[in-house]
């Protein structure tokens, strides 16, 4: 692991879903870039001091060189957004696995970057952590899709809605993602309206093609956008609405989104993600539950307690992890991979060309 060390939040959401389904050791890291945290990490992980590097490039050396059974298989990074690409080259080039925090680099530029990186690596796998694909039921709304069972999609409404930035916070969290250069050119829509785009993209099966952006800075002094909406367009003709902002008071994390199609809908809420609203044109609607014998054999796979013992994020961020172990054991492919990274940053970079731009329709780089 690079990053995560003592202080830092989603370094050890990464350890307890790594740790969830017993498939994955926790072998090394550079947890920081100050040793003594490193130390303080690797020693209340349980880890030998001796594989604990003072800086990721030190680690990539040493474990390369260390016998084949010995050695890390893969790199989980979970540093802030500007050390994302460093770290992944180094890693690939060193000839590890890498499986990273989102979004995938600092811009489009070094996205396109790794994409090539990746190429020349064929035998390594790229995973990104969007976490919200992790939930069963997102799984199951997709199969649905994919089945024809709400007609060819028309529309959806996406969105991620916040309120811990209402407000000017200082705290560690707050500090990296409002700064340009760590964070990258968007701040809100970097960090949560990536997520809002993926999971339009994952459940429609369709890419977004276009967008007309509106980005807004409303606490004084911010750097970086903390509110933006946004109309796109996708393959096939299905239009839509994206939502992010962290200023909205009171909210948590309220990601959810609505397809609609010819014959039904779809609904879903991150925080009520046990539950599927599937709405039919000639019958009543229909409320599907987590863990239950009638869902799609896909969805079945991802749950791990009876119906009624609900399951939530660390789950779904447990079953990202157990899908990558099983890429690298060639049993299935990345939910996420490269390319999907790439669209990210190109999404990003179409919101802000847009925004900057009079909200004018903009071409999402394919």
């Amino acid at each position: 692991m690079v990053g995560g060390g003592e202080g830092a939040f989603i370094g050890e959401v990464h350890r307890w879903a790594a740790r969830l389904d017993g498939e994955i050791e926790l072998v090394c890291g550079a947890f920081s870039r100050d040793a003594e945290n490193t130390a303080r990490t690797g020693q209340s992980l349980g880890l030998s001091a001796s594989r604990c590097y003072s800086d990721y490039n030190t680690m990539m050396q040493a474990e390369a060189a260390l016998p084949e059974s010995e050695r890390m298989e893969f790199v989980a990074i979970v540093t802030p957004n500007h050390v994302h690409f460093p770290v992944a080259k180094a890693a690939l080039e060193a000839g590890f696995h890498v499986l990273s925090d989102k979004p995938a680099t600092l811009n489009l530029d070094e996205a396109k970057a790794l994409r090539e990186i990746v190429a020349k690596s064929p035998t390594l796998a790229y995973g990104l952590t969007h976490t919200y694909l992790g939930y069963p039921l997102v799984g199951e709304a997709r199969a649905i899709v994919d089945a024809g069972g709400i007609g060819k999609v028309r529309k959806v409404f996406v969105e991620y809605i916040q309120g811990w930035l209402a407000t000017e916070v200082d705290n560690k969290q707050a500090d990296w993602r409002t700064d340009p250069a760590r964070s990258g050119g968007s701040g809100c829509m970097g960090d949560i309206g990536t997520h809002a785009h993926n999971l339009a993209e994952f459940v429609t099966g369709k890419r977004m093609t276009h967008l007309a952006a509106d980005l807004s800075i409303f606490v004084d002094g911010r750097r970086l956008d903390d509110d933006g909406s946004a109309l796109f367009r996708m393959e096939d003709g299905v239009k839509g609405t994206l939502s992010a902002s962290q200023v909205c008071v009171g909210n948590e994390n309220s990601l959810s989104i609505r397809v609609y199609g010819e014959t039904g809908g779809l609904e879903w809420r991150q925080e009520e993600p046990n539950t599927l609203i599937r709405t039919h044109l000639d019958r009543p609607t229909e409320i599907l539950r987590a863990s239950q014998g009638y869902l799609s054999e896909g969805a079945q796979g991802g749950f791990r307690t009876p119906a009624g013992h609900p399951e939530g994020y660390l789950e779904a961020f447990a079953n990202v992890y157990r899908d990558f172990a099983k890429a690298l054991r060639s049993e299935g492919g990345v939910t996420t991979g490269i390319d999907g990274a790439v669209r990210g940053m190109a999404f990003v970079d179409a919101l802000l060309k847009s925004s900057n731009n009079n909200s004018e329709w903009t071409e999402i780089e394919s």
